[in-house]
């Protein structure tokens, strides 16, 4: 008996799936990122527009508040500027951003050159230790860090509790791990031919590293840099826990002071204060904005 072989027929036009037509999937496609886009920047935007519309609205209460105020004022920018203690805030946030920020750079672009560049024992264990560390939240570090600060404090107090030598310590090194990781991968897709290239013509390792390859990593240091400088000049719970005199807050602390009464809270003045505070961030950003985008997408191709 001769076997027969069923073969199935393809389904003729008109008679696709409606989602195998690609006009459809195109489409879809594009509706979905275009829901996701919306929703992400809503996310995004919707707080930044509400502090601002807090800023200026007169009743300093965030009860029965309007996206946009019915009588906007700009009383609660005036109360925060004649508040002595915002500009010393201010500056406090800045000079620790800053310091911070170019410390921790510093350290990071030589610690990463080294393990990209050399090899030497114990490498491999350190880079997989510094990655381990990362797995862990940082709460866990904060009994440590108070003890650690504490005992220098016994010794050098500008770098103990209640000082900003002693927070400038930790953000140096509170990111490392990361950021080391990072510049790592980006020292990596530097061709080690350039290296070569200049020890044949006599270069030493110095001359090597700040007039060859510093030069082709500023974007990612760059990126570095900022990301610490935003970080640091966010940050409330360091502070709030090594800090006790009121002087040395930085802004995100001391506008705490506004809403940290049960018995009066003032958002209006809070909020104005947040809207000034992110005038040196917006500076910092747009001002390194071309290195920032060279620092994100360099990296992408090797070679």
């Amino acid at each position: 008996m001769s076997s027969q072989i069923a073969v199935a027929e393809k389904p003729k036009r008109g008679q696709e799936s409606f989602l195998e037509d690609p006009r459809t999937r195109k489409a879809l496609n594009i509706a979905v990122k275009t829901i996701v886009g919306v929703i992400v920047l809503a996310y995004a935007v919707f707080p930044v527009l509400w502090t601002i519309s807090a800023a200026f609205n007169p009743t300093s209460s965030l009860r029965g508040q309007q996206l946009i105020p019915a009588n906007p004022t700009l009383e609660n920018f005036r109360e925060i500027l004649e508040d002595e203690p915002f500009f010393t805030w201010l500056w406090n946030s800045i000079k620790l951003a800053t310091i911070g920020s170019l410390t921790g750079g510093a350290i990071t672009t030589l610690s990463a050159y080294a393990f990209s560049r050399y090899r030497f024992w114990g490498r491999g264990t350190m880079l997989g230790g510094i990655l381990l560390i990362q797995v862990f939240p940082n709460l866990l570090a904060m009994v440590a860090l108070y003890a650690l600060l504490l005992t220098i404090g016994q010794y050098f107090p500008e770098f103990g509790l209640n000082s900003h030598g002693g927070l400038i310590l930790i953000y140096a090194g509170g990111a490392l791990g990361f950021n080391v990781w990072l510049m790592k991968g980006f020292f990596d897709s530097i061709p080690r031919d350039l290296d070569e290239s200049a020890y044949v013509d006599g270069a030493s390792q110095t001359v090597v590293f700040f007039k060859i390859i510093l030069p082709l990593v500023r974007p990612m240091i760059a990126v570095v840099m900022v990301l610490s400088f935003f970080g640091i000049f966010g940050d409330w719970f360091l502070p709030n826990l090594m800090l006790t005199d009121e002087k040395l807050y930085p802004l995100m602390l001391g506008l705490q002071t506004f809403i940290g009464n049960n018995y009066a809270q003032n958002w209006g003045p809070f909020a104005a204060g947040a809207v000034l505070g992110a005038i040196p961030q917006l500076i910092v950003y747009f001002t390194l904005q071309d290195w920032i985008v060279g620092g994100l997408t360099a990296g992408s191709v090797k070679g």
